[in-house]
């Protein structure tokens, strides 16, 4: 069980529970967790209740009892919401402590969890949007860690580790991917990357993959979609223009068609990074945005400013 570092009541309270649970006393320890948050919480002693949940979920995850776990697994991120500032380390070390402790084979609760608690650390720290990249990093490693590349990936972008990410798509290449694909997997992840306007970890990413794994040497590479993605990373690198861009493209349409995604990604990054202007919106869209637009445009300015909206 999990340190505790409340006063004596809180341990007591933890060694009742942790009688109860041996006995396989599971509704009446869930019943008397859930009783106790409530009085946390109601007289706003948030720390308390954080403790208690954090360590009553782990207890019954320990039993495999994994539907009362993450009842109050999701009560204590409700309690990080309410009682805290700010998400700092600790509070991160105990929601990721839980998280290595769910079942990797009940997903779904997890995962529900875990973005969870990313929304929290977006809303206490609106610097991350995307929610903290501390938390993505540490579930990076750990869904690394149990072969789950695919969300291993997911989190990795939206970290700047671009060396431990590579390696990661190293290995879930050669160890899952077709040999005519493995260009694949560097390529989805840095046309990832650069929509998230991060360049830099992009280009980390593409040349760490490209110098370890086997089957690469380059630049330039034997793999025209490979040189496509190097040119580009130096297109933007070096600030070029839009024609650049334009020309890059369509010398390697046949590489870029391999994946029908690619170009929606290729869409935003000449908007993000060469001033493309985004698309119009059309049909229906663009009839209904003209016409609110025209019923402002015919209303006296006079109405516009002479009412305050409530």
């Amino acid at each position: 069980m999990a340190a505790v570092s409340r006063g004596g009541g809180i341990q007591r309270v933890l060694q009742k529970l942790n009688k109860s649970i041996e006995e396989g006393n599971y509704y009446e320890a869930h019943q008397m967790i859930r009783t106790l948050y409530f009085r946390y919480t109601s007289q706003k002693k948030y720390q308390d209740a954080i403790e208690l949940l954090h360590n009553g979920t782990l207890l019954f995850f320990k039993y495999k009892q994994m539907g009362s776990g993450t009842d109050l697994a999701m009560l204590m991120l409700d309690c990080l919401k309410a009682g805290k500032d700010t998400i700092d380390s600790e509070c991160l070390q105990k929601i990721i402590s839980i998280f290595k402790a769910f079942d990797p084979e009940a997903d779904t609760d997890r995962q529900e969890f875990i973005q969870k608690a990313l929304r929290i650390t977006a809303d206490k720290d609106p610097s991350q949007k995307f929610g903290s990249t501390d938390l993505h990093h540490m579930c990076a490693r750990i869904y690394w860690q149990e072969k789950n590349y695919g969300e291993s990936r997911y989190h990795f972008l939206y970290t700047q580790d671009g060396f431990q990410c590579a390696s990661m798509l190293v290995e879930f290449a050669t160890t899952k991917g077709f040999k005519s694909e493995q260009d694949l997997f560097v390529t989805q992840t840095v046309l990832q990357y650069l929509c998230l306007q991060n360049s830099s970890t992009a280009s980390i990413v593409f040349f760490k993959f490209t110098n370890k794994h086997p089957d690469f040497s380059g630049p330039p590479f034997q793999q025209p979609l490979l040189n496509f993605v190097w040119l580009l990373l130096m297109a933007i690198e070096r600030q070029g223009p839009l024609s650049m861009f334009t020309v890059l493209c369509e010398k390697y349409q046949p590489s870029i068609e391999r994946d029908p995604t690619y170009k929606q990604y290729l869409d935003r990054i000449a908007q993000l990074f060469f001033g493309l202007p985004p698309p119009q919106p059309t049909g229906l869209q663009g009839i209904m945005g003209d016409l609110v637009q025209s019923l402002f445009n015919d209303t006296p300015q006079a109405e516009l400013e002479g009412e305050d909206v409530d």
